[in-house]
């Protein structure tokens, strides 16, 4: 079946509630939307959400490559080489991952549609469900708190905390959402490159009484030699995520002494569902976990990187509540959470529909 037309598209989406990280604050997103339709009317969609301070690429020159002769010319190709297309659009658009995720998501998307399975139906089911954490941007304790208890009342059970602008204030949130919820909330903490060794090495020796399972991406890009410094069983929980940004860096990241334990995908540094599952593959062979993280995205690839997170036999995490913070009504589906626990839901493809 050749494909018909394709088309894309961007909106700027406010989000539920502005939050800040250790470099900015942020109040909405621009998602840039891909759609491949085939002779047949079937209609497969892509999004991309680019975070420019990690990838170098704004969602406007996602856009415009997207629109771009190359893109349209993909008319007439059938999506039988999906896989093949997908090749040869990453060499087109190297170092572009958004570009890239867009294409890919809304390709795998049309073909799965097409012969009437899910995208995870490729891969292989590996795992059913998982619980994903909830975030919380930098702000004051007693703002943290009250965030935390209405997280908790909605039924999630791990809370992912912004941090890296004041250790002491850090410390001080540990503590007192540990005294709060004591074991009944799981803590990872997210600083964003925040700290310098030696604020890293403080922030651990204080908060080690205190129920964090994970920190994430403590120091600058560049620095990872400084965290070999640390026993094994701290960077156990460390995870890589501003520091991985493709399958290159994953592979220097792999070299020992490994300075994490646990990498951070997101599909739009890997640039989209194959490039994932090529770095979940190089982690895998060297007992690397992995986690699954997001912008503030569409459902849509949000929906994606669940599929390719549960068809990997070393997903052992998920931060994938970039979707619950943005106001999309366009499209619906995709996924099911209950309780905090993340499910894929049904339909073909990836099961996200237009919505109402």
């Amino acid at each position: 079946m050749k494909i018909k037309s394709v088309k894309a598209y961007l909106e700027r989406l406010p989000l539920v509630q502005p939050y800040t990280i250790a470099y900015q604050t942020i109040s909405d997103t621009e998602i840039i939307y891909f759609e491949v339709t085939l002779d047949n009317g079937i209609t497969g969609f892509g999004a991309a959400n680019p975070f420019p301070e990690v990838i170098g690429e704004t969602p406007a020159l996602t856009l415009q490559h997207l629109q771009s002769d190359y893109v349209q010319d993909l008319v007439g190709r059938n999506i039988d080489d999906y896989a093949s297309i997908i090749d040869d659009c990453n060499l087109h658009f190297a170092h572009l991952p958004g570009t890239q995720a867009a294409i890919d998501i809304a390709l795998h998307d049309t073909f799965c549609k097409l012969y009437n399975k899910s995208v995870i139906h490729l891969y292989g089911t590996k795992i059913k469900s998982l619980p994903t954490s909830v975030t919380i941007g930098i702000k004051p304790v007693e703002e943290m708190l009250v965030d935390a208890e209405k997280f908790y009342a909605k039924g999630f059970r791990i809370l992912k905390i912004k941090t890296g602008m004041h250790v002491d204030e850090d410390i001080e949130c540990i503590a007192k959402l540990s005294e709060q919820f004591g074991k009944q909330m799981r803590i990872r903490v997210d600083a964003n490159l925040g700290y310098d060794f030696n604020q890293l090495q403080r922030f651990i020796s204080a908060t080690a009484k205190y129920p964090i399972e994970l920190i994430e991406q403590p120091l600058p890009v560049g620095a990872e030699n400084q965290l070999a410094l640390l026993p094994h069983s701290i960077r156990e929980k460390l995870v890589a995520d501003e520091s991985l940004t493709d399958l290159h860096s994953a592979i220097i990241l792999c070299q020992q002494p490994q300075p994490y334990g646990v990498f951070n995908i997101k599909l739009m540094k890997a640039g989209g569902i194959k490039g994932a599952k090529a770095i979940a593959d190089i982690a895998l062979q060297n007992n690397i976990n992995l986690f699954w993280g997001c912008n503030d995205e569409s459902l849509i690839s949000i929906t994606a990187a669940l599929h390719i997170a549960f068809a990997c036999a070393n997903t052992k995490y998920l931060d994938l509540d970039g979707s619950l913070d943005v106001m999309e009504q366009a499209f619906k589906g995709g996924f099911v959470i209950k309780n905090g626990e993340m499910m894929i839901g049904e339909g073909i493809g990836l099961g996200v529909e237009r919505g109402g």
